[in-house]
């Protein structure tokens, strides 16, 4: 497993008990939204910083692209 997939994970899950939900619904948004490689790919901004800054942006992310649809 790659380093990005393993942070992938591990964000998964911590966003998911954040939001007081499972990683599986997380994941599910994520991928209903065509969010889940955009976030992947955050990997080098987000493994560097404060995770809740992580949770701040998916959070907005998902706020615009519920939106849109």
């Amino acid at each position: 497993m790659t380093k990005e997939m393993e942070f992938f994970s591990f964000l998964l899950e911590q966003y998911a008990f954040f939001k007081k939900t499972t990683a599986d619904k997380i994941l599910n948004k994520l991928d209903d939204l065509n969010l889940t490689e955009r976030v992947f790919n955050m990997y080098e901004m987000y493994h560097s910083e404060a995770i809740e800054n992580a949770f701040a942006d998916i959070d907005s992310m998902i706020k615009d692209a519920t939106i849109k649809n």
